[in-house]
């Protein structure tokens, strides 16, 4: 019996092993290729042997983008603040417009609310495309062209359709019967939504708002079009890595490594709702 046991841990052990090498693999090589310079990352064999550096960074800091070709000035730092901007504005747009709808149409029946419903959630899986003619049309007609305003309402077109109906699930898993106890003892509904579902759908909302943050961050084609280099994400931002004289391999990765960071924190800050959250409703008694 305990031999048996213990070779369970041990496959089990090896498992385990070969998953975490398999997803980290990449992490851990760019994350090697951002202390390499472009000489060292495509010597061949490549090898696991090298004298760090940080000169990729340093670059990137500074805008100052060394090519064979000579200097080039870049924008990076300014385009990841972009991102920072762009996604956590439109992802707070979207929980404040976003959880009230979920909590409506999770507890209340009117006319034509899926349908509604449904049209929200279209914005989210129409292709980009099909919308960004009329949009550039529409903000050059309202100024809102290469504006921060104006991606940020773009940005939540992407995020309140998520928001709605990932956190509407949530609420339609909550029992209405304390929400009603609460009001029988004569709260309003106000106070009720603030006191009573919100912080019972608080891991849902958690979890619901870090997808948006991360769908909002990937978003390439919108800021693409509709903002120029000064207002764009590290999305767009990162095209100036190619250049004529070449690619920068070490600093594509030491750029990937600090875009990648702000979103990590995020979910490892948000980990606990994220897991209560996604399980949330899994199992009903």
């Amino acid at each position: 019996m305990d031999h048996t046991s213990f070779l369970e841990r041990l496959i089990r052990g090896i498992l385990i092993t070969l998953v975490l090498v398999f997803f980290l693999f990449p992490i851990v090589w760019i994350l090697l290729m951002s202390l390499q310079t472009n000489e060292t990352i495509l010597r061949i064999p490549p090898s696991l042997v090298f004298t760090p550096i940080f000169d990729n960074y340093t670059a990137l800091v500074t805008g100052q983008l060394r090519t064979a070709a000579g200097s080039l000035q870049l924008n990076f730092m300014q385009n990841l603040w972009n991102s920072v901007l762009l996604s956590s504005a439109s992802v707070l747009l979207s929980l404040i417009l976003g959880v009230p709808a979920a909590y409506a149409f999770a507890r209340f029946k009117f006319r034509l609310g899926e349908d509604i419903a449904f049209t929200l959630l279209s914005f989210r899986f129409a292709p980009p495309l099909l919308v960004l003619l009329p949009l550039s049309l529409y903000f050059k007609d309202l100024g809102l062209t290469n504006t921060y305003i104006g991606l940020i309402w773009v940005y939540q077109l992407i995020c309140l359709p998520l928001i709605l109906w990932i956190v509407r699930g949530y609420f339609e898993d909550i029992s209405p019967d304390i929400e009603h106890a609460y009001r029988i003892a004569g709260n309003s509904w106000w106070k009720t939504f603030r006191k009573i579902a919100v912080p019972l759908a608080r891991p849902g909302i958690a979890a619901a708002g870090l997808l948006a943050f991360i769908f909002a961050w990937n978003n390439f084609v919108f800021a693409l079009i509709l903002a120029s280099a000064d207002k764009q994400p590290v999305t767009v931002g990162a095209l100036a890595f190619v250049t004529a004289s070449g690619i920068q391999y070490g600093q594509i990765a030491a750029a990937i490594v600090l875009s990648v960071t702000p979103t990590l924190a995020l979910a490892l800050y948000a980990q606990r709702y994220l897991v209560e959250g996604l399980s949330m409703g899994a199992v009903k008694g």
